[in-house]
C-alpha cells in the first residue's frame, strides 16, 4: 500500500519539534518544504523515526518524546575542563557560545563553553537537546 508509511519507504514530511513548554525550536514550515528522509534508517532520532510507521498520506500526528527516545539523557562526564592551550592562540573564550569540538575519528560535533577561567575552559558536550522531553506534530505529506 503506498499510502501507509512503513520502514524502508523514503518519505517527506512537515513536522514542528517543541520543548514542554511550548517553545518552538525546529520547524520544517519556515523553510518551507517537507524534510525527506528513509523510515527506519536511523538518520533521525529513534522517536520520531517509530512514529512513521502506520502512518497515512496526509495524516497528522502528535508525539512526545523522553530523553531514551530523543539525543539521550545528559552525562555529567560530557562537562569537561579543557586547557586553553588546546584551542588556537587568538581564540575568543565567551560563556555560552558554541564550538565545534573534535572526535577522536575526526568529526567534529558542537559543545558549550560553560565558564572560562585562567588556563582553562569548562566544556558541555552534551548534545544541546539531551536530556530533554521533545513534542513533534508530524504531517506525513508522501510516500516517494
Amino acid at each position: 500500500m503506498k499510502n501507509i508509511a512503513q520502514s524502508g519507504n523514503t518519505v517527506s514530511v512537515h513536522y514542528t519539534g517543541t520543548f514542554e513548554d511550548g517553545t518552538v525550536f525546529d520547524t520544517s514550515h519556515t523553510r518551507g518544504e517537507p524534510m525527506t528522509f528513509q523510515v527506519g534508517s536511523g538518520q533521525l532520532i529513534p522517536g520520531f523515526d517509530q512514529a512513521l510507521p502506520g502512518m497515512t498520506v496526509g495524516e497528522t500526528k502528535n508525539v512526545q518524546l523522553t530523553p531514551d527516545q530523543g539525543y539521550g539523557p545528559r552525562v555529567d562526564d560530557a562537562v569537561q575542563e579543557v586547557p586553553k592551550t588546546s584551542f588556537p592562540s587568538d581564540f575568543d573564550f565567551q560563556e555560552g557560545q558554541t564550538i565545534a569540538a573534535v572526535n577522536p575519528d575526526g568529526t567534529t560535533f558542537p559543545a558549550i563553553v560553560e565558564r572560562v577561567g585562567d588556563s582553562t575552559v569548562v566544556v558541555d558536550m552534551n548534545h544541546p537537546m539531551a536530556g530533554k522531553n521533545l513534542n513533534f506534530e508530524i504531517e506525513l505529506v508522501n510516500i516517494l
